[in-house]
Protein backbone atom coordinates (compact mmCIF):
# COMPACT_ATOMS: atom_id res chain seq x y z
CA UNK A 1 0.00 0.00 0.00
CA UNK A 2 1.42 3.35 -1.38
CA UNK A 3 1.56 7.00 0.23
CA UNK A 4 -1.27 7.43 -1.82
CA UNK A 5 -3.47 5.41 0.38
CA UNK A 6 -2.12 7.12 3.72
CA UNK A 7 -2.99 10.51 2.24
CA UNK A 8 -6.25 9.78 0.70
CA UNK A 9 -7.37 8.33 3.90
CA UNK A 10 -6.07 11.46 5.95
CA UNK A 11 -8.08 13.71 3.56
CA UNK A 12 -11.15 12.32 4.14
CA UNK A 13 -11.04 11.97 7.86
CA UNK A 14 -10.17 15.69 7.93
CA UNK A 15 -12.60 17.11 5.17
CA UNK A 16 -15.62 17.80 7.78
CA UNK A 17 -13.52 20.63 8.79
CA UNK A 18 -13.51 22.41 5.33
CA UNK A 19 -16.44 23.19 3.02
CA UNK A 20 -15.02 22.68 -0.54
CA UNK A 21 -12.47 20.45 -1.50
CA UNK A 22 -10.12 19.52 -4.29
CA UNK A 23 -7.83 16.96 -5.81
CA UNK A 24 -5.26 16.72 -9.24
CA UNK A 25 -2.14 14.78 -9.75
CA UNK A 26 0.65 16.94 -9.75
CA UNK A 27 4.60 16.16 -9.29
CA UNK A 28 3.16 12.80 -9.75
CA UNK A 29 1.13 12.44 -6.76
CA UNK A 30 -2.27 13.32 -5.70
CA UNK A 31 -2.72 17.06 -4.33
CA UNK A 32 -5.76 17.90 -2.41
CA UNK A 33 -6.80 21.07 -1.18
CA UNK A 34 -9.41 21.87 1.54
CA UNK A 35 -10.71 25.51 2.19
CA UNK A 36 -13.62 27.10 3.56
CA UNK A 37 -16.14 27.49 0.49
CA UNK A 38 -15.74 31.36 0.48
CA UNK A 39 -12.44 31.01 -0.37
CA UNK A 40 -12.73 28.17 -3.43
CA UNK A 41 -11.68 30.26 -5.77
CA UNK A 42 -8.33 30.19 -4.17
CA UNK A 43 -7.85 26.80 -5.21
CA UNK A 44 -7.03 27.02 -8.58
CA UNK A 45 -4.34 29.38 -8.05
CA UNK A 46 -3.19 27.07 -5.23
CA UNK A 47 -2.51 24.47 -7.63
CA UNK A 48 -1.11 27.06 -10.69
CA UNK A 49 1.67 27.38 -7.90
CA UNK A 50 2.17 23.65 -7.33
CA UNK A 51 2.65 23.10 -11.32
CA UNK A 52 5.09 26.13 -10.85
CA UNK A 53 7.06 24.68 -8.62
CA UNK A 54 7.09 20.89 -10.29
CA UNK A 55 8.03 23.22 -13.61
CA UNK A 56 11.48 24.04 -11.64
CA UNK A 57 12.02 21.20 -9.63
CA UNK A 58 11.03 17.70 -11.63
CA UNK A 59 14.21 15.80 -12.21
CA UNK A 60 11.46 13.98 -14.63
CA UNK A 61 9.71 17.06 -16.69
CA UNK A 62 12.18 17.48 -19.53
CA UNK A 63 11.17 21.35 -19.39
CA UNK A 64 11.86 21.69 -15.54
CA UNK A 65 15.20 23.24 -14.76
CA UNK A 66 16.42 20.49 -12.23
CA UNK A 67 15.79 18.22 -15.27
CA UNK A 68 17.60 20.06 -17.68
CA UNK A 69 20.68 20.92 -14.99
CA UNK A 70 20.98 16.95 -14.55
CA UNK A 71 21.14 17.23 -18.54
CA UNK A 72 23.24 20.03 -19.69
CA UNK A 73 25.22 20.56 -16.19
CA UNK A 74 25.28 23.86 -16.50
CA UNK A 75 21.95 26.69 -16.61
CA UNK A 76 20.12 29.67 -15.61
CA UNK A 77 18.33 29.55 -12.55
CA UNK A 78 15.04 30.43 -11.22
CA UNK A 79 13.59 32.04 -8.31
CA UNK A 80 12.42 28.68 -6.80
CA UNK A 81 14.97 26.48 -8.11
CA UNK A 82 17.28 28.83 -5.98
CA UNK A 83 15.76 28.96 -2.98
CA UNK A 84 15.03 25.04 -3.04
CA UNK A 85 18.92 24.41 -3.97
CA UNK A 86 19.74 26.54 -0.85
CA UNK A 87 17.45 24.87 1.41
CA UNK A 88 19.29 21.69 0.27
CA UNK A 89 22.46 23.29 1.29
CA UNK A 90 21.12 23.91 4.66
CA UNK A 91 20.07 20.50 5.13
CA UNK A 92 22.61 18.68 3.80
CA UNK A 93 24.50 20.24 7.02
CA UNK A 94 21.69 20.04 9.53
CA UNK A 95 21.90 16.62 8.96
CA UNK A 96 25.47 15.65 8.91
CA UNK A 97 24.86 15.02 5.32
CA UNK A 98 22.40 12.51 5.54
CA UNK A 99 20.20 14.62 2.90
CA UNK A 100 22.11 14.43 -0.09
CA UNK A 101 20.18 15.47 -3.13
CA UNK A 102 23.07 13.70 -5.56
CA UNK A 103 22.22 10.35 -5.01
CA UNK A 104 20.06 11.05 -7.67
CA UNK A 105 23.03 8.78 -9.14
CA UNK A 106 21.92 5.69 -7.34
CA UNK A 107 18.04 6.73 -7.40
CA UNK A 108 17.79 8.04 -11.05
CA UNK A 109 20.63 6.34 -13.04
CA UNK A 110 20.46 3.00 -11.28
CA UNK A 111 17.24 2.23 -10.23
CA UNK A 112 15.37 4.09 -12.39
CA UNK A 113 13.19 5.21 -9.62
CA UNK A 114 9.39 6.37 -11.66
CA UNK A 115 10.64 5.08 -15.05
CA UNK A 116 12.33 1.90 -16.62
CA UNK A 117 13.16 0.26 -13.13
CA UNK A 118 15.57 -1.93 -12.28
CA UNK A 119 17.67 -4.09 -9.88
CA UNK A 120 20.47 -2.70 -9.10
CA UNK A 121 24.36 -4.73 -8.26
CA UNK A 122 26.04 -3.69 -5.07
CA UNK A 123 28.98 -3.01 -7.34
CA UNK A 124 27.02 -0.95 -8.67
CA UNK A 125 25.73 1.07 -5.99
CA UNK A 126 29.27 1.54 -4.66
CA UNK A 127 30.54 2.94 -8.18
CA UNK A 128 27.95 5.62 -8.01
CA UNK A 129 29.02 9.04 -7.62
CA UNK A 130 27.21 11.13 -4.56
CA UNK A 131 28.96 14.41 -3.92
CA UNK A 132 27.40 17.28 -2.71
CA UNK A 133 30.22 19.50 -3.68
CA UNK A 134 29.91 19.00 -7.07
CA UNK A 135 27.04 20.94 -7.25
CA UNK A 136 27.69 24.52 -7.38
CA UNK A 137 25.27 27.41 -7.34
CA UNK A 138 24.70 31.13 -7.37
CA UNK A 139 21.47 33.12 -7.22
CA UNK A 140 21.60 33.22 -11.38
CA UNK A 141 23.65 29.84 -12.33
CA UNK A 142 24.54 26.26 -11.16
CA UNK A 143 27.04 23.80 -12.45
CA UNK A 144 26.90 20.13 -12.04
CA UNK A 145 30.41 17.97 -11.89
CA UNK A 146 30.55 15.11 -14.58
CA UNK A 147 28.51 11.92 -13.68
CA UNK A 148 26.72 13.69 -10.78
CA UNK A 149 23.03 14.53 -10.63
CA UNK A 150 20.30 15.50 -8.50
CA UNK A 151 16.95 14.68 -6.85
CA UNK A 152 14.99 16.95 -5.17
CA UNK A 153 12.20 14.15 -4.68
CA UNK A 154 13.32 14.70 -0.85
CA UNK A 155 11.93 17.72 -0.34
CA UNK A 156 9.72 18.78 -3.15
CA UNK A 157 6.71 18.32 -2.27
CA UNK A 158 7.03 20.18 1.31
CA UNK A 159 8.54 23.14 -0.86
CA UNK A 160 5.23 23.04 -2.74
CA UNK A 161 3.03 22.94 -0.06
CA UNK A 162 4.84 26.30 1.82
CA UNK A 163 4.24 28.35 -1.30
CA UNK A 164 0.94 27.34 -1.23
CA UNK A 165 0.53 28.16 2.68
CA UNK A 166 2.47 31.15 2.32
CA UNK A 167 -0.55 32.48 -0.66
CA UNK A 168 -3.35 31.42 1.15
CA UNK A 169 -1.85 33.42 4.76
CA UNK A 170 -1.84 36.33 2.11
CA UNK A 171 -5.46 35.93 1.32
CA UNK A 172 -6.48 35.55 5.22
CA UNK A 173 -7.08 31.77 5.08
CA UNK A 174 -6.50 30.63 8.27
CA UNK A 175 -8.82 27.73 7.82
CA UNK A 176 -7.30 25.01 5.06
CA UNK A 177 -5.60 22.03 4.40
CA UNK A 178 -3.45 20.82 2.07
CA UNK A 179 -1.97 17.59 1.42
CA UNK A 180 0.68 15.77 -1.21
CA UNK A 181 1.84 12.32 -0.84
CA UNK A 182 2.44 12.17 2.63
CA UNK A 183 2.94 16.00 3.15
CA UNK A 184 -0.15 17.75 4.88
CA UNK A 185 -0.06 21.43 6.40
CA UNK A 186 -3.02 22.26 8.44
CA UNK A 187 -3.78 26.06 8.81
CA UNK A 188 -6.69 25.45 11.57
CA UNK A 189 -6.06 22.04 13.95
CA UNK A 190 -7.42 18.95 12.04
CA UNK A 191 -7.25 14.86 12.39
CA UNK A 192 -4.97 12.76 10.35
CA UNK A 193 -4.76 8.58 10.60
CA UNK A 194 -1.24 7.40 9.45
CA UNK A 195 -1.62 4.29 7.82
CA UNK A 196 -0.07 1.08 9.27
CA UNK A 197 3.50 -0.05 7.03
CA UNK A 198 2.60 -3.53 7.04
CA UNK A 199 -1.47 -3.94 6.09
CA UNK A 200 -4.28 -1.89 4.83
CA UNK A 201 -5.07 -1.19 8.67
CA UNK A 202 -4.40 2.43 10.77
CA UNK A 203 -1.58 2.68 12.78
CA UNK A 204 -2.83 5.96 14.72
CA UNK A 205 -4.78 8.45 14.82
CA UNK A 206 -3.82 12.41 16.21
CA UNK A 207 -5.13 15.92 16.10
CA UNK A 208 -2.81 18.23 16.31
CA UNK A 209 -3.28 20.36 19.35
CA UNK A 210 -1.86 23.47 17.51
CA UNK A 211 -2.98 25.59 14.44
CA UNK A 212 -0.56 25.63 11.49
CA UNK A 213 1.81 22.60 12.11
CA UNK A 214 3.01 20.46 9.25
CA UNK A 215 3.21 16.73 8.90
CA UNK A 216 5.37 14.56 6.87
CA UNK A 217 5.93 11.24 6.52
CA UNK A 218 8.95 8.82 4.91
CA UNK A 219 8.39 5.37 4.68
CA UNK A 220 10.09 2.68 2.28
CA UNK A 221 6.25 0.94 1.70
CA UNK A 222 5.82 3.47 -1.03
CA UNK A 223 8.43 2.93 -3.55
CA UNK A 224 10.96 -0.12 -3.99
CA UNK A 225 11.65 -2.89 -6.46
CA UNK A 226 10.51 -6.20 -5.60
CA UNK A 227 11.41 -6.17 -2.09
CA UNK A 228 11.45 -2.94 -0.02
CA UNK A 229 15.14 -4.06 0.50
CA UNK A 230 15.15 -1.87 -2.60
CA UNK A 231 13.72 0.92 -2.00
CA UNK A 232 14.32 4.54 -2.50
CA UNK A 233 15.31 5.85 0.72
CA UNK A 234 19.15 5.74 0.09
CA UNK A 235 22.01 6.39 2.75
CA UNK A 236 24.25 8.56 0.65
CA UNK A 237 27.30 7.52 3.35
CA UNK A 238 27.20 3.81 2.57
CA UNK A 239 25.81 3.85 -0.79
CA UNK A 240 22.73 1.57 -0.52
CA UNK A 241 18.82 1.91 0.56
CA UNK A 242 18.40 1.60 4.02
CA UNK A 243 15.94 -0.97 5.65
CA UNK A 244 16.17 -0.21 9.70
CA UNK A 245 12.79 2.25 9.65
CA UNK A 246 9.82 1.00 7.74
CA UNK A 247 7.92 4.72 8.17
CA UNK A 248 8.91 8.17 10.02
CA UNK A 249 6.37 10.45 10.74
CA UNK A 250 7.05 14.00 12.00
CA UNK A 251 5.10 16.80 13.39
CA UNK A 252 5.96 20.40 13.55
CA UNK A 253 5.92 24.20 13.05
CA UNK A 254 8.60 24.72 10.81
CA UNK A 255 8.23 24.99 7.19
CA UNK A 256 7.08 21.45 5.06
CA UNK A 257 9.98 21.50 3.24
CA UNK A 258 12.02 21.12 6.53
CA UNK A 259 9.71 18.54 7.85
CA UNK A 260 10.23 16.92 5.01
CA UNK A 261 14.18 17.02 4.05
CA UNK A 262 14.43 16.24 7.71
CA UNK A 263 11.86 13.17 7.68
CA UNK A 264 13.81 11.99 4.75
CA UNK A 265 17.04 12.01 6.48
CA UNK A 266 16.24 10.53 9.59
CA UNK A 267 14.60 7.67 7.07
CA UNK A 268 18.26 6.96 6.81
CA UNK A 269 20.09 7.15 9.51
CA UNK A 270 21.33 4.56 12.03
CA UNK A 271 19.08 4.10 14.48
CA UNK A 272 20.46 6.39 17.42
CA UNK A 273 21.88 8.47 15.49
CA UNK A 274 18.03 9.11 13.90
CA UNK A 275 16.34 9.31 17.61
CA UNK A 276 19.08 12.32 18.72
CA UNK A 277 18.74 14.28 15.50
CA UNK A 278 14.82 13.64 16.23
CA UNK A 279 14.77 14.69 19.44
CA UNK A 280 17.06 18.17 18.80
CA UNK A 281 14.75 19.50 16.15
CA UNK A 282 11.49 20.30 18.24
CA UNK A 283 9.23 17.98 16.57
CA UNK A 284 6.71 14.75 17.96
CA UNK A 285 7.63 11.67 15.58
CA UNK A 286 6.24 8.09 15.30
CA UNK A 287 8.64 5.50 14.29
CA UNK A 288 7.74 2.25 13.14
CA UNK A 289 11.11 0.34 12.21
CA UNK A 290 11.14 -3.03 10.41
CA UNK A 291 10.68 -5.47 12.94
CA UNK A 292 7.27 -3.68 14.07
CA UNK A 293 8.94 -2.01 16.84
CA UNK A 294 6.68 1.33 17.11
CA UNK A 295 8.15 4.50 19.09
CA UNK A 296 6.42 7.67 19.59
CA UNK A 297 8.29 10.78 21.16
CA UNK A 298 9.96 13.90 21.06
CA UNK A 299 7.64 17.04 21.43
CA UNK A 300 4.18 14.86 21.86
CA UNK A 301 2.66 18.28 23.14
CA UNK A 302 2.05 18.87 19.25
CA UNK A 303 -0.52 15.87 19.04
CA UNK A 304 -2.93 14.49 20.89
CA UNK A 305 -2.96 10.90 19.91
CA UNK A 306 -6.00 8.04 20.40
CA UNK A 307 -4.19 4.11 21.16
CA UNK A 308 -2.05 2.54 18.68
CA UNK A 309 -4.18 0.29 16.27
CA UNK A 310 -1.91 -2.10 16.18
Amino acid sequence: MSKLFFILLSFFITLNAYDYSRTQVIMSTFISISVQKKYKNCIEQGFDIIKDVENSLSSYKPTATVYLLNKKKDINLDTYTYEALKLCDKYYHKTDGYFDITVASITKDLYRFGGNERLVSLLELQKANINFYGLKFDEKKAHLDKNIKIDLGGMGKGFAIDKVAKYFRFKGINKAMISASGDIRCLDKCKISIQDPFSENILMSFKTTQKDLAISTSGTYNRYIKNQKNNHLINPKLKKPQTKFVSISLIGDMPNSDLDAYATAASVMPIQTAYKFLEAIDVAYIVVLSDGLIKKAGNLSLIESDTIKK
